[in-house]
């Protein structure tokens, strides 16, 4: 007898047939009357189910000539239809091979129903015959196992019950099955072991995976039938025996484990780069992807079609089900289009490709003519060579007969390298208008190149008031596009203030802008009256680099609002006029700030002059993605998901891909680096600008994902699968994977080495500092310029695109990170904690040996106190060599876990996620408020203690208890004199002896010092 086995892997890009823009899809077989299905995968269109369903072959000869059906459907549950169709595929039985390794994983597009069907989407099976097992063997491994002496095995706990359920006569065959299925379901429970940690989920971009399924009926998970079914196994946790805590805790890096969903999968995509191929070595990070390109350039003397005697012509490319069509021009027999279309080869339906000519009309579009062309005969462009030259053809009318007017075309196959690329009509984006076509294209972007402005306002002189008789209370405001700042009150209230404030700003080049300055009287509450002004142009202001010397200070001019304009056209002699004293100058020493300073990614000061050469090459590939949420459900529609990767002063922006959970992008950026310690951002979107949406519609944000440089070695290409996590108001939520490819490339080692030694910001962020309190509002300022000056781009990089790339929330109160720093602070300090307790079992001699080599090799280094520092430096030294078999395998990504998000509460999210200021009722706010309250009254509990501490420290020698300070002071006199006449070495031996002494000679109550410090007084009564 002889098994059929269908395994059922994956399926990819089914359509949603759940009205939510989802689906909850199982795998249905039929095979010679036997029908056996898959689990349902529940609101999910690219569902992974890695099952094994098993069918019984009387007669292998027969196999030849039946067909396997597999059919994929919607499970509906709780509803009176239980299923959808989602498509189905037939499989003869004379391509079932009769071996489990010649049998391969094929993925077979998905066949509609009939021709109303609306069907997408394909399936991986793998498909074999094999003989049926032998089930004696087996049976007598099993008795030879259980007699063995195996120390380390697994106890059945159900042995026993079954045994008594053997017992019990059975009246009747039903009541037989029953009893042989529970013993297995049982039998299955307590022997199946599943590796949680290396699970991973494939799906259609091609990565491998094998999550554990959970046992059916007809489901076989894949352990099964990978060795001959033994019935126990060695439990790896039973056999493994764990180090000393303490130990294990100093010697080892402590690594929090955490959903293994939101892991990090490491993949195999057939890139160039491990595959050797020299032909694709400017896209060798991502899978080459082949193209038709056909460029559409002009035509002449094209024929009238109209009675009017007009032509107004356009140019339609269609192959197979795809078409694109270029704009028309109105009354113009010799067109010029200058547009390419790109068609990809994977979904090429065709082996024709049909430019045709169409003259636009209001009711039907007339035929010009047509060139068609044999895809057999398309040349290869491979780049670096130079692009295909456009050729001219006669236009053919539908019968092939040549006719009048004649076309520039150029065609050919290429790759995602060629130049065309980004700027083609590609054939996913069909559906679009031209106008709407710009939204979904690849573009590079470049920040504006930022400077921070120095205004110092020193004084003002010769003020004039309205009101002579009362004192001004003068004040300066400076505006500079939409950034106000103003001064303090002058402490001298009279006509020539003083302040010596300075303020700063962030501009960027060109300098457009005009500083507006204003001297202005408060002459009551909310009312403020100008004394004068003065307006200056950025670009008049003096740069300065580095440390040089300041600018020197001016005086200017101040003028009454209604004289400016006067002041402008009008050139009379020089009059008396209040004026200020101001010092401004543009600060290119600095770096600006436009991003948090602990994942910045870029720390080059403003000035090309000041900054260094680059120290290597970052090279990143998108290559896809796959389980994504659909994002436009309520539509009808599922995800136009693009990409936006940010590093330095560079964006990229990959092509939109439409309506699919698992686009494939494989396109590959490089950038400059200039320091490792950096960190690069990518993150996806959801692009809700395809269809001619509003201007004010805003990109759902997918997810988002870090790495940070120095993390990677330098010249590997790391491939993998990171999760695409999102904290909601709900809760946190995965919204898919996003598989990269990365590879840091080192193009000067010694500069890279130098750079650990350096600052990590430029001279002048120490020289003179910029003021802590305005660090964010410059940051937010810079973000504002960039994401202004980015939204004019075209296709424009919007605000909430760069707003989420440059986490400018990353300031506000959050409780749920405050737990997570807090927790981060415990995880540090654990390691000191491990030493403390180590130490203290020595002292206690909890474990004689390593008390007695801890002797020893004190008294070594009494008797040689040259072998401290040796000893200390080659213990650190053995540390790290011992850290380097565990060192991390994979790049970091964003940790759950580590974030306190995978089970934050939904009050701590609400408060995250609420406005500044707060939207929510009075008596939210007011529980809030409670609650802060006593968080912040157990920190000011331990401040106060730390303060206590501290002040005891000070009261030794303060004479606060003069009978404390005695003692200390004529204790100090014994020890100094007593140190003094003993050589160091027999001090540091009693001291030691005395520390490492036996617990016979301990006492329970607290040592002398800390009894004596303890009473020392502190200033914690002095409070109110």
């Amino acid at each position: 007898m002889t098994k059929l086995i269908v395994e059922a892997h994956n399926a990819t890009d089914l359509a949603p047939k759940d009205g939510e823009g989802s689906a909850s899809p199982f795998v249905e077989v039929d095979f010679d009357e036997q029908r056996q299905r898959t689990q349902t995968r529940p609101k999910d269109l690219n569902p992974q189910w890695n099952e094994k369903l098993v069918f019984t072959v009387a007669d292998p000869n027969d196999l030849l000539h039946k067909t396997i059906d597999v059919t994929v459907y919607n499970d509906r549950l709780g509803k009176s239809h239980r299923k959808n169709f989602l498509g189905r595929v037939k499989i003869s039985g004379a391509s079932v091979p009769f071996s489990d390794s010649e049998a391969v994983v094929q993925r077979y597009p998905l066949d509609k129903r009939d021709i109303f069907s609306q069907i997408k989407g394909d399936i991986a099976l793998r498909i074999y015959a094999v003989p049926d097992y032998n089930e004696t063997p087996i049976a007598s491994n099993v008795e030879a196992v259980k007699n063995s002496d195996t120390p380390l095995r697994e106890i059945n706990p159900n042995r026993k019950i079954e045994e008594e359920i053997d017992q019990i006569p059975e009246p009747n065959f039903a009541a037989d099955n029953h009893k042989t299925f529970k013993k297995k379901k049982k039998e299955k429970e307590v022997r199946t072991f599943h590796s949680i940690g290396t699970a991973a989920g494939g799906g259609g971009g091609g990565g491998q995976s094998a999550p554990p399924p959970s046992g059916t009926f007809s489901g076989v998970p894949f352990e099964a039938h990978q060795k001959p079914a033994p019935v126990f196994e060695t439990r790896r946790d039973y056999a493994q025996a764990g180090p000393p805590a303490a130990a294990a805790a100093v010697m080892r890096m402590q690594v929090p484990s955490q959903n293994p969903e939101f892991a990090l999968v490491e993949t195999r995509p057939p890139v160039a780069a491990r595959r050797g191929d020299k032909t694709a070595s400017t896209y060798d990070l991502v899978e080459q992807m082949h193209y038709l390109y056909v460029s559409v350039v002009k035509a002449r003397d094209l024929p009238v079609m109209d009675i009017s005697g007009s032509l107004d012509p356009y140019v339609e490319v269609k192959l197979g089900n795809y078409k694109g069509v270029t704009r028309h021009w109105e009354k113009n027999p010799n067109p010029v289009w200058k547009q390419i279309f790109g068609f990809s080869k994977e979904r090429l339906q065709s082996n024709l490709l049909e430019v045709t000519v169409k003259d636009k009309d209001i009711v039907k579009d007339d035929f010009v003519g047509r060139v068609i062309f044999d895809l057999s005969e398309v040349p290869l462009r491979v780049p670096p060579d130079s692009p295909l030259a456009p050729q001219w053809y006669k236009l053919e009318d539908k019968h092939g007969i040549k006719t009048t007017g004649e076309i520039m075309l150029a065609v050919w196959m290429g790759t995602q390298a060629d130049e065309s690329f980004p700027e083609a009509w590609h054939s996913d984006a069909h559906n679009i208008s031209h106008v709407n076509l710009s939204n979904t294209r690849s573009k590079v972007y470049f920040s504006p190149k930022l400077y921070y402005l120095r205004v110092a306002v020193i004084e003002a002189q010769d003020l004039i008031p309205s009101d002579r008789g009362r004192a001004p209370d003068v004040i300066v405001k400076v505006l500079l596009g939409n950034q106000l700042r103003q001064t303090r009150p002058s402490q001298m209230r009279m006509v020539n203030p003083v302040w010596n404030e300075e303020l700063m700003f962030v501009v960027s080049e060109p300098f457009e802008d005009f500083i507006i300055v204003s001297v202005e009287d408060r002459v009551g509450p909310g009312k403020d009256e100008i004394l004068g002004r003065v307006i200056l142009s950025v670009k008049d202001v003096p740069h300065r680099m580095e440390t040089s010397k300041l600018p020197d200070p001016r005086w200017f001019n101040l003028h009454k609002p209604s004289d400016a304009a006067k002041e402008e056209t009008e050139k009379k002699k020089e009059k008396f006029s209040s004026k200020i004293h101001l010092l401004l100058c543009l600060e290119a020493g600095y770096h600006v700030l436009d991003e948090a300073t602990h994942f910045s990614s870029d720390l080059q000061p403003s000035s090309k002059h000041l900054r260094k050469q680059s120290i290597g090459i970052l090279e990143l590939g998108v290559l896809s993605a796959r389980n994504l949420l659909p994002m436009k459900g309520k539509e009808g529609r599922v995800t136009d998901a693009y990409c936006v990767a940010k590093y330095g002063n560079k964006w990229v922006r990959t092509r939109t891909l439409l309506d699919t959970l698992a686009p494939r992008w494989n396109e590959q950026y490089t950038w400059e680096v200039y320091d490792p310690c950096t960190v690069i951002t990518i993150g996806v979107f959801d692009n809700c600008h395809t269809n001619g949406n509003k201007d004010d519609a805003r990109d759902q944000r997918i997810g988002k994902v870090r790495i940070r440089l120095s993390t990677l070695e330098t010249d590997r290409i790391y491939t993998h699968y990171y999760p695409l996590l999102v904290l909601t108001p709900t809760g946190l939520k995965k919204h898919g994977e996003l598989q990269l490819a990365l590879r840091f490339t080192c193009i000067a080692w010694v500069n890279m080495v130098a750079q650990y030694g350096k600052p990590l910001l430029p001279k002048m962020h120490y020289v003179q500092p910029i003021p802590v309190k305005h660090i964010d509002l410059l940051r937010h300022q810079a973000m504002q310029i960039v994401a202004a000056r980015l939204g004019r781009a075209e296709p424009p990089l919007r605000r909430e695109n760069v707003e989420y790339m440059l986490d400018v929330d990353y300031h506000m109160w959050s409780l749920r990170r405050s737990k997570a720093n807090f927790q981060r602070i415990m995880a540090v300090l654990s390691g000191l904690s491990s030493v403390c307790r180590w130490l203290d079992e020595i002292c206690y001699w909890k474990n004689p040996i390593t008390t007695i080599l801890v002797h020893v090799l004190f008294l070594m280094l009494i008797c040689y106190p040259e072998l401290i520092l040796p000893t200390i430096f080659l213990y650190l030294f053995v540390i790290g060599m011992w850290n380097y078999r565990f060192r991390p395998r994979h790049p970091p990504h964003m940790d759950a876990r580590l974030s306190q998000a995978e089970f934050a509460h939904p009050d701590e999210l609400e408060e995250e996620f609420d406005t500044f200021p707060t939207t929510q009722r009075p008596d939210i706010v007011r529980i809030r408020y409670d609650r802060l309250r006593s968080v912040a009254g157990r920190v000011q509990s331990v401040v106060g203690d730390l303060a206590s501490q501290l002040e005891r420290a000070q009261a030794l020698l303060s004479w606060r208890d003069p009978r404390a300070t005695a003692i200390f002071i004529i204790f100090s006199l014994i020890w100094a004199v007593f140190i003094y006449v003993t050589p160091f070495q027999v001090v540091a031996l009693l001291v030691g002896l005395y520390w490492l002494r036996h617990p016979r000679f301990r006492s329970r109550l607290p040592s002398v010092p800390v009894n004596f410090f303890k009473r020392l007084p502190s200033k914690s009564e002095m409070l109110l």
